[in-house]
């Protein structure tokens, strides 16, 4: 029903109540209901007033961010900014109640944070309730600011490529709609280095690469233990670990509490990453690269095997962003500001890690394997690290709380239930990585 029917019916409800003669319950209900309804009148103004100022903000951002862009790729000068910002939010503001809609747009070459574009907004939505008591508007104003220039974007992309990604078309439905996503990250690379993007394949274990067999920071403990030749039998057999060049690449969880931080393994063999010859190692990881075609490619090459261990993945992609061994980030620019996202999706939940107590590969025992996942998520989000989650849940499984826990926020939490969802939810995360690029 409109507004305006629904204030002409309180009025004339309110009128009648001084010719009432059936008693005085009549005058009591009309004397409470009057302020009851000017509290209510005026919840109603002021929640069209903030879908009015919440439209208004998002067309602000949306004009920041194209202006932004139409002066980066040389589209536009400083003089055009007013004109071609009043025609962006024009045909983006679409709240029929504003009036007196206004906005302006100003732009700041290389400050200390960059190139800036500022658009301000302001308007009024004429009340229905509220002009009684002397309001007949209510203004609203807000603004947005889009920089650029002196601010980069590293990502890691934690994939679960466990054996149940190969049900239901999950992994055919992955690998386009993640090329997708490295798509829209490189297209806000505007000079070299302004987007770094890693790939993480997990399953229980990560592929750090056979190559690396002979790296310092490997702790072959437990791979001598498990992968040796024994001559005789029993006390008296001779066991010799076989040659470390047979190893696959694949670790696994360091020691605790080592497995919920990004610490260099430099220090004892606590630090060091496990090795293991885990028999459905998936595909070798991709550090930080730039190379947008050769991340597609290594998508690409991603095969559904194994239990399912959402930390490993998430801690390989903490340490892709971390500029020391084992995977070295780039060095970074002190005349850039950076911005560090870690992405992680799965299509289930935690089965399995290194302790055979915490999970059998079908089922986690007593929560143990979400409770280092709370800790390791805790610990990146601690450091500056924005983490998007997404829980991929084909099979009914109760949402994944553990993931929504990771998720830098509510609206950093995504859960799709069919495969043909997938695209959908990774372009949304390009299309809010984009807009990390604007400060309110």
């Amino acid at each position: 029903m409109p507004v305006t029917s629904i204030a002409n019916q309180f009025r004339r409800a309110v009128s009648r109540f001084p010719g009432a003669t059936q008693g005085n319950i009549a005058v009591l209900f009309g004397l409470a209901l009057l302020p009851i309804l000017s509290f209510m009148g005026a919840a109603i103004d002021y929640s069209r007033v903030n879908t009015a100022r919440s439209s208004m903000q998002a067309a602000l951002d949306s004009t920041a961010l194209m202006l932004a862009k139409d002066l980066s790729d040389g589209k536009i000068t400083a003089g055009e900014i007013s004109a071609k910002a009043t025609a962006y939010f024009n045909g983006l503001y679409t709240n029929k109640e504003a009036k007196s809609v206004t906005i302006n747009a100003s732009y700041t070459a290389n400050t200390s944070q960059g190139s800036t574009i500022l658009v301000n907004g302001s308007g009024n939505v004429t009340t229905e309730f509220m002009k009684v008591a002397g309001f007949p508007q209510l203004n609203f104003n807000t603004s947005s600011t889009s920089v650029w220039g002196n601010t980069r974007m590293r990502v890691a992309i934690a994939l679960d490529v466990t054996g149940s990604m190969g049900q239901d078309g999950k992994m055919a439905a992955l690998k386009p709609a993640a090329k997708s996503l490295i798509d829209q990250l490189s297209a806000l690379a505007k000079n070299p280095g302004d987007v770094y993007v890693s790939i993480i394949p997990f399953a229980k274990d990560v592929n750090v690469g056979a190559s690396n067999y002979e790296a310092s920071w490997i702790n072959w403990a437990d791979w001598d233990d498990d992968n040796k030749t024994c001559n005789g039998w029993g006390w008296g057999a001779n066991c010799t670990p076989k040659n470390h060049n047979t190893w696959n690449g694949c670790v696994t969880d360091r020691d605790q509490n080592y497995d919920t931080l990004n610490t260099a393994p430099t220090g004892g063999p606590s630090t060091r990453f496990y090795a293991e010859q885990y028999n459905a190692c998936p595909a070798q990881l991709m550090p930080l690269s730039t190379d947008f075609a050769a991340l597609k490619t290594k998508i690409d090459s991603l095969t559904p095997n194994g239990g399912t261990n959402q930390p490993i993945g998430i801690a390989w992609g903490w340490q892709s962003l971390t500029q020391s061994a084992p995977l070295n980030a780039p060095a970074e620019d002190p005349s850039y500001t950076y911005k560090k996202v870690l992405i992680v999706m799965s299509d289930g939940l935690n089965t399995q890690n290194r302790w055979p107590s915490y999970g059998n590969g079908q089922t986690q025992f007593n929560g143990q394997i979400d409770a280092r996942q709370r800790i390791l998520c805790d610990n990146i989000k601690a450091a500056g690290i924005t983490i998007y989650a997404m829980h991929v849940n084909t099979d009914n499984d109760p949402t994944s709380a553990v993931l929504q826990y990771c998720a830098s926020g509510s609206d950093k939490f995504s859960t799709v239930t069919s495969a043909s969802q997938i695209m959908a939810a990774f372009n949304s995360i390009g299309t809010s990585l984009s807009k990390l690029r604007v400060a309110r």
